[in-house]
């Protein structure tokens, strides 16, 4: 009988760390500013085309735009819809509603892919408690990106945290994924699990960490569009992702503009006073 072999997860060297790191700061900033014009009566395609403008006048090309035939630059999923909704003139915000923004963008060849959910105007407070609670588990499972832990170590920290915030469904039908010169690569990165499985991290290695919550169970299912992931109960969802490089100095966090210090440093023993977000040498570049 012949056993399967995995492929290689792909290793960078210290310069493709930091041509990844120019892809995730444009991933950052088109983020930034589609979040920052969203609001009650904007509709998904407005964003779409901001988003998309500042990627290329980052000379970037976005991700997603033709990707298996994805027609837009970033993925609009509102309310129970959990990931990959797709941009349209014809959907408008309302106050109340939540929206998850998902990005990416290939800069001199390297991806970058980060996304994140909020609340349109006023939300209900157990929307903001699923808001919290999901960027708290990816900040949880991002602390563990960190050479000799295993794979599951980041997915059984996510769960964890999601399990310890709320009886939220944690959807395991979609997953993280390594990241480098390919947008999606080995390995996965489910966000549930036994800890201690699953390849050792090490030194180099790139991951697109992505939880995803629902208010009910965690069940999905594909809209007609064949796109658009939405909960199978209709409850709301959140979703969000960083890519994050595996360093010697611990993790960095290739798509958060201060390099992950300050959501690192919000957990318990996740980041020293004075210790910087990834590489020393980076320290310096690490606000963009």
């Amino acid at each position: 009988m012949r056993m399967r072999r995995e492929p290689p997860i792909q290793i960078k060297s210290p310069a493709q760390l930091e041509r990844m790191r120019e892809a995730g700061l444009v991933v950052a900033r088109a983020l930034r500013a589609a979040v920052s014009a969203v609001g009650p009566g904007v509709t998904t395609a407005e964003l779409d085309a901001i988003a998309e403008r500042e990627i290329r006048a980052a000379g970037a090309v976005p991700s997603f735009k033709g990707y298996h035939g994805f027609p837009a630059t970033i993925c609009t999923s509102v309310n129970d819809e959990i990931v990959h909704g797709i941009p349209s003139p014809d959907r408008r915000l309302a106050a109340g509603d939540l929206i998850s923004i998902d990005c990416g963008a290939i800069a001199a060849g390297w991806h970058g892919d980060a996304a994140v959910t909020v609340g349109v105007g006023a939300i209900d407070a157990e929307t903001a408690r699923l808001i919290e609670a999901c960027e708290t588990a990816l900040w949880h499972g991002l602390a563990l990106a960190r050479p000799g832990n295993r794979l599951t170590d980041i997915s059984r920290a996510i769960e964890a945290s999601a399990r310890s915030s709320g009886p939220y469904g944690v959807v395991q039908e979609y997953t993280g994924h390594g990241i480098g010169t390919q947008m999606h690569m080995y390995p996965p990165v489910p966000n549930y699990g036994k800890p201690g499985r699953g390849p050792v991290l090490a030194d180099g290695m790139t991951l697109a960490i992505e939880p995803m919550l629902v208010l009910g169970q965690r069940h999905a299912r594909v809209l007609d569009d064949g796109w658009t992931v939405v909960s199978a109960d209709g409850t709301s969802s959140a979703h969000f992702e960083h890519t994050v490089a595996i360093t010697a100095d611990g993790p960095w966090v290739l798509t958060a503009e201060d390099g992950g210090r300050a959501g690192l440093a919000r957990l318990p023993g996740g980041l020293a006073a004075g210790q910087p977000a990834g590489p020393v040498s980076s320290a310096a570049r690490s606000s963009g």
